[in-house]
């Protein structure tokens, strides 16, 4: 009786010893899934850390106060009370066993689980279950399938399906149609369709891929927020960006923060504002961000356009485009430039400054275009030119510069001024060599102006006018056909003005010396007049052609901007040289003289006219010399 005793005694000890290590068991069982819990809702909100306590340090050895007990997983509620939530079911498992007496609502699945809720699935080796909670946690081979196109791994999973919020932890990889994002750590939203890491992460579609430490993916609009050291990498270039909007369908990356862009060493792009569409690579740049390329050429503006594939960019407002090989700069509130052509294009208030050598040029024009002849560059300015050089300054309604021969061609009533001297002209052509005007041609209406004061003009006219021009200053002047002279002989003694000498030549040749006319070579079948200054009215003193534009002559750099309104320029010189004087006495006298053969002694008659056949004679004024050959 004893033994049987003792042996129902053993088997009632062995029985209370089994439950107690199942109690244990389930007991840490139920501890683990909710250390993995806290932990993933801890790194989603941690608690700032405590500074420690100023004071007098605890003695050692005092006994230790218990934790607290820790918090419920989640509060045990109804789904049904909440009209948007929906119960997560349990479609799938190998086994399944749960503690009826400590926690029956968790139920521990293994083997092959699967669940449903909506039209979502989900799929792990093993699980927490937590049935009135509507929330698990699966381990794992953790994969998540949302309709036909969304799929999401990982190691672990929390599952809320109250709010229906995945957290992923551990080699997450979300591939949604063609697009595939990897982190360590993910949490899905499924109402909002939007997942977000915070720990770094990579997004890579067929054309890019970009890195983070913190974004966020919309996986029903493929819309993407990065931040902090971004970084998008495509097969023709690299973006690095602080903050970057990205959408994965249409590959357009919208920039809002600084943003560097680098073409493989071909170009480097800076902006703040803008967007990119890095399948057609064309970008729009606000906020004046800066394209440079690797030739050397920058394009600044408020707004800049640059389509890379078709190799051309548009710059609006406050536009700078820099060249630092052709040492120029290009400004204007409208600038288009193409790579493959390389034409550039500046309008509305469009200013050249060239200061590939030391004498700077400004250029101003209405639009100045510039291309490549071969491998020369070609210049073209449209409509009110004015241009300023310390050398040289000048207006015309279109110019073209070609770099091949050094010629400024100038179009459409072209002025050109050098120190005292104006030229004008239909057409005039400025040689250059070394970057100094070293020959200006004139043709048609061909007109050589240098002022003696406020009233008298040394003037030349002709078909065709060659000046040349040595180390900035006008050395000799020569006039071919119809040539005209009116020039100002002065006193010896106190250089004053002592009349006036016209004359009518075929070809005139003027050498000048300190700025002022010397010597005057003439060809055969020459006349010449020289008049007091008293016997000639206002008009008399200038050739039919003569305009004085000094006022529109730009002085310094600046004028250049300075706009004129165009008017028809006044002709008030004489119609004819020869038989003007005697309207004001003493010309005819003297134009019949010369008919007749008749001079005096010094080589004039009396009204002071000159004459030459087809000899040659000097005909001395005083301090100003004339040779007829």
């Amino acid at each position: 009786m004893n033994l049987r005793l003792r042996k129902v005694f053993s088997y009632r000890h062995t029985a209370i010893l089994g439950v107690l290590c199942l109690f244990i068991l389930v007991l840490q069982a139920q501890i683990k899934p909710r250390q993995l819990r806290n932990e993933v809702l801890q790194s989603q909100n941690p608690r700032p850390k405590t500074a420690p306590r100023k004071g007098k340090a605890k003695p050692a050895g005092k006994p230790v106060k218990p934790m607290a007990a820790p918090k419920p997983l989640a509060p045990i509620v109804n789904p049904l009370n909440n009209r948007k939530a929906t119960i997560v079911y349990l479609e799938n498992t190998e086994t399944l066993s749960y503690d009826q007496l400590t926690n029956p609502d968790v139920k521990v699945l293994r083997g092959n689980v699967r669940f449903r809720h909506d039209n979502a699935l989900l799929y792990c080796d093993s699980a927490y279950f937590y049935e009135k909670a509507n929330s698990l946690d699966a381990f794992s081979n953790v994969k998540i399938i949302q309709g036909d196109t969304l799929f999401v791994y990982g190691d672990y999973l929390y599952y809320d399906g109250n709010i229906k919020l995945a957290r992923l932890r551990h080699n997450v990889r979300m591939e949604n149609r063609k697009t595939t994002l990897t982190t360590d750590s993910l949490n899905y939203d499924r109402n909002t369709n939007l997942a977000y890491y915070y720990t770094g992460g990579k997004i890579v579609d067929p054309e890019n891929t970009l890195t983070s430490v913190w974004g966020q993916y919309s996986t029903s609009t493929s819309d993407a927020l990065f931040k902090n050291e971004v970084k998008l990498v495509n097969k023709n270039f690299t973006m690095n960006a602080d903050t970057m909007h990205y959408n994965t369908k249409t590959k357009v990356a919208n920039i809002v923060g600084p943003t560097h862009i680098v073409y493989q060493d071909e170009t480097d792009i800076y902006s703040k504002k803008g967007w990119y569409n890095t399948a057609a690579e064309q970008m729009m740049l606000l906020d004046r961000s800066l394209v440079v390329h690797k030739d050397g050429k920058t394009i600044v503006g408020d707004t800049v356009f640059y389509d890379k594939a078709k190799k051309f960019g548009e710059a609006f407002v406050n536009v700078v485009m820099n060249d630092s090989l052709q040492k120029s700069t290009l400004y204007g509130d409208y600038i288009y430039y193409n790579e493959g052509t390389e034409v550039g294009v500046a309008a509305d208030s469009a200013l050249l400054v060239d200061w590939s050598s030391k004498d700077t040029l400004w250029m101003h024009a209405d639009t100045l275009r510039t291309s490549k002849d071969s491998v020369y560059d070609v210049a073209r300015g449209y409509y009110h030119v004015r241009f300023f050089r310390n050398d040289v300054q000048g207006l015309c309604d279109s110019m073209v510069y070609a770099e091949r021969d050094s010629v400024m061609n100038m179009y459409g009533e072209p002025v050109l001024w050098a120190e005292d001297n104006q030229l004008s002209g239909e057409f005039i052509q400025a040689f250059t060599k070394n970057d100094k005007v070293e020959r200006v041609h004139i043709q048609r209406a061909a007109m050589a102006i240098q002022k003696e004061d406020s009233l008298y003009f040394n003037q030349l006219s002709g078909k065709e006018i060659i000046a040349y021009v040595d180390s900035g200053e006008l050395r000799r002047v020569n006039v071919n056909g119809n040539a005209e002279t009116i020039y100002y002989p002065k006193d010896d003694i106190d250089s004053s003005i002592v009349g006036i000498n016209k004359t009518e030549s075929s070809y005139v040749v003027m050498y000048l010396k300190n700025k002022k006319a010397e010597r005057i070579v003439m060809t055969s079948s020459t006349t010449g007049v020289m008049y007091p200054l008293t016997q000639l009215s206002g008009g008399d003193l200038y050739l039919k052609n003569f305009f004085w534009l000094d006022k529109q002559r730009p002085r310094k750099s600046s004028d250049v901007l300075i706009t004129f309104a165009k008017e028809p320029r006044e002709k008030i010189g004489t119609s004819s040289l020869m038989g003007k004087g005697s309207s004001s006495g003493g010309g005819t006298d003297g134009a019949q003289s010369a008919k007749k053969g008749g001079t005096n002694t010094n080589g004039t008659t009396p009204a002071g006219r000159t004459t030459a056949g087809k000899q040659s004679t000097t005909t001395n004024s005083r301090n100003m010399q004339t040779v007829t050959q």
